[in-house]
């Protein structure tokens, strides 16, 4: 198993509106997506493109907002309520090969294998397993996909 670029950095926000804003404003980014909800994983999501090297897609910025109480970033949200960085993504070629390699080393896999923000199968590995850091595989999307809405 290989791992691939860091795809995005999750970025919980009480507010996806207000985080549009500072983006924006203050960081003058462009925002060429509509966030969106993704109702099976309780959030709302909008992401941020940065520049890459030759014209291509840097790494993103996704912006996530819980949707309603149920929501698992309620939880993180409540520690820390003006929002910060909740995980670190990766991709990956393949994510059964992904899932199996991370299982043989013993690594704790938060559910099941799931399709993610951006229209590919994604898992989550537990933070005590990786440095204290949230982290979720994604199998590498397939050109010109980066978002699904």
């Amino acid at each position: 198993m290989k791992l691939g670029r860091l795809n995005h950095i999750g970025v919980a926000t009480p507010s996806i509106a207000e985080s549009l804003r500072y983006y924006r404003d203050v960081m003058g980014a462009t925002i060429t997506h509509e966030p969106f909800d993704l109702e099976e994983q309780g959030v709302k999501v909008c992401f941020v493109d940065t520049p890459g090297e030759n014209g291509t897609h840097g790494t993103q910025i996704e912006l996530i907002e819980p949707l309603g109480e149920q929501s698992t970033l309620t939880g993180f949200l409540a520690k820390n309520p003006a929002g910060g960085q909740h995980h670190l993504c990766y991709e990956v070629e393949d994510i059964e090969d992904a899932r199996k390699w991370f299982e043989d080393l013993g690594k704790r896999i938060l559910g099941p294998t799931r399709i993610g923000a951006h229209g590919t199968p994604i898992f989550f590995l537990h933070p005590k397993d990786m440095m204290g850091q949230l982290t979720e595989i994604m199998e590498t999307p397939k050109e010109g996909a980066h978002w699904s809405n």
